[in-house]
């Protein structure tokens, strides 16, 4: 009888929610972290899904909710988004690439977050407490 042997999950796979966000753009550093909003990012085998919404958004229309995702490569630090799906349909189709590195239940990720049509060319660091495996 053979016995199955689960597959070795690598620690990026699970669910994280987003604690801190900094942005370096040129020579200015800021937080992009909004404590009005709460954050996750899902990411499984083959694939990454973040979601994003006010925690206490009011109750006409003007209620915002953003997600996006798509596929990613993971080798040896090197955490490669390619986004495939986003709102805004401008920054589909990019890939954005990032070092992570993990501290307990801390996933760090930092890289350039790149969209040439929108101007965009900056560093986001980005740092994420693990709900889940």
């Amino acid at each position: 009888m053979a016995v199955l042997q689960k597959k070795e999950s690598v620690p990026l796979v699970g669910t994280w929610e987003l604690v801190s966000a900094t942005t370096i753009e040129k020579d200015t550093t800021f937080s992009t972290f909004d404590s009005t909003h709460k954050m996750i990012k899902i990411i499984n085998d083959t694939h990454f899904a973040f979601l994003n919404h006010a925690v206490a958004p009011p109750k006409d229309s003007s209620n915002a909710f953003s997600g996006g995702g798509g596929t990613y490569t993971l080798v040896d630090s090197n955490y490669t988004e390619h986004l495939d799906y986003f709102i805004d349909k401008a920054w589909e189709n990019n890939k954005f690439e990032f070092v992570v590195k993990f501290s307990g239940d801390t996933l760090i990720q930092k890289g350039i977050e790149k969209v040439e049509k929108l101007g965009v060319d900056r560093i986001i660091i980005e740092k994420y407490k693990r709900v889940t495996k």
